[in-house]
């Protein structure tokens, strides 16, 4: 019976040691929720004034994406903005990446109307780039997914506007 409780025993450890295991993955994965998924490789700060900060601090330029969850033109930008591989790699390096589902105080983020979605750059000097604009004149900072490629010109053109400017 020793041989048996030892078996029991390590069972138990075995089993305690797996749910730990699992406890930390999980830990590590919690700020997934962040994306709403935009991203999950992505490292999304929580709040505009979180991202400002980190902007100033990293010296790359803020992403902030306003969108709604029942929004449909969202949903399927949201898709799109997800599965390119260029988009999401230029998020996890060289932007500090925001998505909100409610309107931020600062109304220099809502220049023409507080639609969705709507996609803004704030460069690091913590200006808004209110001159990165999508196609339609009546949205300038809406996008939808045959928009991508423009999507990825305005990110390059943010990163090409730091270089020149700060």
């Amino acid at each position: 019976t020793m041989l048996h409780s030892t078996l029991a025993l390590s069972l138990l450890l075995i089993a305690v040691t797996s749910n730990l295991a699992m406890a930390i993955k999980k830990e590590k994965r919690a700020p997934q929720t962040l994306s709403r998924g935009w991203g999950d490789e992505i490292i999304w700060v929580q709040t505009y004034e979180e991202g400002l900060y980190q902007a100033k601090k990293s010296n790359k330029p803020l992403m902030v994406i306003h969108h709604l969850e029942d929004c449909q033109y969202c949903q399927a930008l949201k898709k799109a903005f997800a599965e390119n591989e260029e988009i999401q790699e230029m998020a996890q390096n060289n932007f500090v990446m925001l998505n909100l589902m409610h309107e931020t105080t600062d109304k220099n983020l809502s220049p023409d109307g507080q639609y969705v979605p709507r996609i803004m750059f704030v460069d690091p000097s913590l200006t808004v780039r209110a001159d990165i604009t999508g196609r339609y004149s009546n949205r300038l900072y809406t996008y939808e997914p045959q928009d991508i490629p423009l999507l990825i010109e305005n990110m390059k053109k943010a990163l090409r506007l730091i270089q020149t400017e700060l």
